[in-house]
């Protein structure tokens, strides 16, 4: 008995012996981490007293004693002092400026006034977003008689940012890879107002990359090459009215300057105007598909697509509320008008029908003052001239995180 009795007080004093002796390095341990969290609150406790000192200079700044005055200069002084107030008709105002003001609230009032049970402001007229632009050109068609062909530019990864103030909206995107290694650029601009009742934007956008090339001819001869010498430019200006502006927010899905609280959808209509030019440098096709083309020259082989369009445009976007974060939208836009076509650099014109679509897609997670997103759409123009057919795309899509304040 008296054997167990010390086996099992061996048993239970072994380990708290153990766990004694090593218990030195966990102090030290301990005392590390302690060290560095000391650190970190004396490095945090300086930025907060920086910025206290900061935020207590702008209050005294505001605070300090002016000449109150009701005079023609009371309002200049009022507002350094951060006691603007529009509603006080002592203040002594400027006509331009009253009128200005004036102008802004009707203006607020008119075009950009919601239902609340289905569209909330969000409380900050400021927004900066980060995101991840991809995209590709494509073409396919009849070039010139009994030609079929297919190019589909390399895949165009660019990086972008894009500052918002209110319904107003800049952004610009260029491709990393090229940059990175000093070639020509593939970017972007693009431009947009977006209140209640409408929505205009502009843009522009270039892409010098790679296109993969295949045609084949009546005889089935196929031929697929690697096109470096083609330039992509386009540009244009589009503007459309929203027939259920009171319920429906594009802006919640595409410019983060709205809440849609309730799922909810509108028909549009407006106009657009169109630039587009893609050039081709024959001397950088390769030996034999050159020399396969020389045949097809009498026919007038395309080295150029150029057009003007001229478009009204309608359709219908809707937006689903998915729970209280999530916002899913779809837009679909046909396009019907006049094209004025170029071809062969030799400045002969020639006019025909604008068909067009474009379809946009948007779905948007927001949570507080922050919010992330992806968009994408497709841009297919029909292009008719004597000796071509073509359907000329671009399909976009884009990842977005940002913030607003």
């Amino acid at each position: 008995m008296r054997n167990y009795c010390l086996v099992l007080i061996l048993t239970l004093c072994l380990p708290m012996l153990s766990w004694g002796q090593s218990s030195e390095p966990l102090v030290v341990l301990q005392q590390d981490s302690l060290q560095q969290l000391v650190d970190t609150v004396q490095h945090q406790s300086k930025i907060q007293k920086a910025k206290s000192r900061f935020q207590q200079r702008i209050d005294d700044k505001l605070n300090e004693p002016y000449d109150t005055t009701r005079n023609s200069g009371y309002w200049w002084r009022a507002l350094k002092h951060g006691k603007i107030n529009f509603k006080d008709s002592t203040m002594g105002y400027p006509k331009f400026v009253m009128f200005c003001y004036k102008t802004y609230i009707w203006g607020d009032r008119t075009f950009n006034s919601y239902d609340t049970a289905y569209v909330k402001a969000t409380g900050k007229n400021w927004k900066l977003i980060l995101k991840s632009d991809n995209w590709v050109d494509s073409y396919i068609g009849r070039p010139f008689k009994d030609v079929k062909m297919v190019m589909n530019s390399n895949l165009v990864s660019n990086i972008g940012l894009s500052l918002s103030f209110m319904a107003v909206s800049l952004g610009y995107s260029v491709n990393v890879s090229n940059l990175l290694h000093g070639s020509n650029l593939s970017n972007k601009v693009d431009f947009s107002f977006t209140c209640a009742r409408f929505t205009a934007d502009a843009y522009y956008w270039e892409n010098s990359n790679q296109t993969n090339v295949i045609f084949s001819d009546e005889t089935h001869d196929r031929y697929k090459f690697k096109q470096s010498g083609m330039t992509r430019k386009a540009m244009g200006v589009t503007g459309y009215y929203f027939f259920n502006n009171r319920r429906y927010a594009q802006a919640a899905a595409y410019c983060f300057s709205k809440y849609q609280k309730r799922s909810a959808g509108s028909w549009l209509a407006g106009i657009s105007l169109q630039h587009f030019d893609v050039k081709f440098d024959e001397e950088q096709l390769p030996e034999e598909s050159r020399a396969a083309l020389v045949k097809y020259a009498s026919q007038g082989y395309l080295t150029r697509v150029l057009y003007n369009d001229y478009c009204v445009l309608f359709g219908y976007g809707h937006n689903w509320v998915l729970g209280r974060n999530w916002l899913i939208n779809t837009t679909v836009t046909p396009y019907l008008g006049y094209r004025y076509n170029h071809f062969h650099d030799d400045g002969n014109m020639s006019s025909a029908v604008s068909l067009n679509v474009r379809v946009r897609s948007a779905a948007v997670y927001n949570h507080k003052n922050y919010f992330m997103g992806f968009q994408g759409f497709a841009d297919h123009h029909r292009y008719k001239s004597k000796n071509s057919r073509l359907v000329n795309s671009t399909i976009d899509f884009t990842a977005l995180v940002g913030i607003r304040f």
